[in-house]
């Protein structure tokens, strides 16, 4: 599954690292939070460095919508609801000075955008109060947002909220723009360098370890999604969600508006241009990392809803990102342990990283250059509030307990069988060890089933045909190469990939 995005991005490759090298500042993670830090930094002075793990963007940014807007679904009721108004207003305030920047850079770099207005609708009429709910939480902190009770689209919708003057763009034409800022700031981007740990060394140094060598730092920022060190235990404050998207050729006309649903399913749309011509994007289906039996079958969902609405729906590619959701709906920025400025972390964007990424951006610059903006107390990771939400994280971690048991339970009782047929996996027990088995493209590979992170038995994802921990969304390819969350070592790998074809199990 190949994001339209990456299908034929202009970014170049990077070297990896070359160890033993020190930076003032050392940023973990090329996404948007990663580079807009490093930019930011490097246009104050500060001597910094990126790592990335894969290539620049091939995270959740170049796998997101593309959307840059201050309506954000049900976003602003669920703060409401939980923080009060005043917190929402600095939520607000703080995308909207996400957005702003974004806006200004964009124009400065000549990075295409669409100006297009945001709907959150009701797709039936169960959801018409939640969207009366986000009119009257956005309009309270300020938005001039409108309420729809008609909305002239192809596809069910009873009523909608609308803001004007929002924005659309590519996610990886902007990552290219800034990768070229940050290094012609003599600044420096490694790629294929995944970073495993951050320790202390010598005369108050941090060191950063990498699956290449170890490199030197006075501060780390970690952008990566859920941050990779497990101090802090931000993992149990978070939950991964994957959510599918497909571009559609359609020969319909395409509504020039985003739109997203105030219930589920999700259904996110939009357009985005091309040579041949205005493409649709459809999103949605979400759902928590690893406790999905087909994901597949999400993915084709979202493709049959398209078709029954817009019946010359063509899709043109599918793929789907990672986001984490925090507990107390707010994100966390700030220092991955309380009192402790030399790590910093952001994460919990709850799939609106471009607008919250950029906003945790400029509250890390401004908290190593010293002028941290007015409403960074909110987003602050460590912060009073968190206590109103302890009850929904005691929730979380109770399902986290139960997936643990049970996966468990289902790996210790599962006898080995037929290899599994192409594209397909599962997890069995050799002995007493649960293994994780598949068959990509021909070869069948039998690795560890059990995360490194935690001890979470892994889950067979036939969308991605990756293996993918239920406990906290860490993802590894068939052959156990880490790809996301808070893992950072891969699986054992117990026998070399072998034909399939070649093989038959007694």
């Amino acid at each position: 599954m190949t994001s339209l995005w990456l299908d034929d991005a202009q970014v170049p490759a990077r070297l990896r690292l070359t160890p033993g090298a020190r930076f003032d500042t050392v940023v973990i993670g090329g996404g948007i939070t990663g580079l807009a830090t490093a930019l930011l930094l490097a246009e104050s002075g500060v001597e910094v460095a990126v790592l990335e793990g894969r290539r620049v963007g091939a995270g959740t940014t170049g796998a997101s919508t593309g959307k840059v807007s201050l309506l954000q679904g049900t976003r602003a009721q669920r703060i409401r609801g939980r923080h009060g108004d005043g917190a929402l207003r600095d939520y607000i305030d703080a995308n909207r000075a996400g957005q702003q920047w974004l806006m200004r850079y964009c124009e400065e770099r000549t990075v295409p955008v669409q100006r297009e207005a945001a709907l959150t609708y009701a797709q039936s009429r169960a959801e018409t109060a939640a969207v009366r709910a986000e009119f009257d939480a956005t309009r309270a902190a300020g938005l001039p947002v409108t309420h729809l009770d008609d909305v002239d689209v192809p596809f069910p919708a009873y009523s909608a909220v609308r803001l004007e003057d929002q924005a659309q763009l590519d996610p990886m034409a902007l990552l290219a723009a800034l990768a070229v800022d940050i290094e012609g700031h003599a600044a420096s981007i490694f790629e294929s360098t995944l970073a495993r740990n951050v320790r202390a060394g010598k005369n108050n140094d941090l060191i950063i370890e990498t699956e290449h060598g170890d490199l030197i730092a006075r501060t780390v920022v970690i952008a990566t999604g859920t941050p990779i060190l497990d101090r802090g235990g931000f993992f149990t404050r978070l939950t991964a969600q994957r959510s599918y998207l497909t571009a559609f050729a359609v020969s319909e006309p395409v509504p020039h508006e985003m739109y997203l649903s105030a219930g589920t399913p999700t259904r996110s749309l939009r357009y985005a241009p091309s040579p041949e011509g205005d493409v649709l994007l459809v999103g949605g289906n979400d759902h928590t990392v690893g406790r999905e039996s087909s994901p597949r079958l999400r993915a084709q969902e979202l493709i049959e809803w398209t078709r029954t609405w817009c019946p010359t729906a063509e899709p043109l590619h599918s793929w789907s990102a990672q986001d984490y959701l925090p507990v107390d709906e707010l994100p966390y920025v700030g220092t991955l342990l309380p009192g402790r400025d030399r790590i910093l972390v952001a994460t919990g964007y709850a799939k609106w990283g471009l607008t919250n990424g950029v906003a945790a951006a400029l509250a890390i610059a401004g908290r190593v250059t010293g002028k941290p903006p007015a409403w960074a107390h909110t987003f602050a990771s460590w912060r009073p509030s968190q206590l109103r939400s302890l009850p929904a994280g005691a929730t979380s971690n109770m399902t986290v307990a139960h997936r643990m048991l049970s996966g468990w339970r289902r790996a210790i009782g599962s006898a080995p069988g037929a290899l599994p047929a192409e594209g397909c996996g599962r997890v069995e027990r050799h002995g007493l060890i649960p293994t994780a088995v598949c068959t990509v493209d021909g070869q069948t590979t039998e690795v560890s089933a059990i995360c490194p992170h935690l001890g979470g038995i892994l889950a067979w994802n036939d969308a991605e045909r990756s293996w993918d921990c239920p406990l906290h969304g860490s993802r590894f390819t068939p052959v156990g190469t880490p790809i996301e969350g808070p893992a950072t070592s891969g699986l054992q790998q117990f026998l070399q990939p072998y034909p399939s074809s070649q093989f038959t199990r007694l």
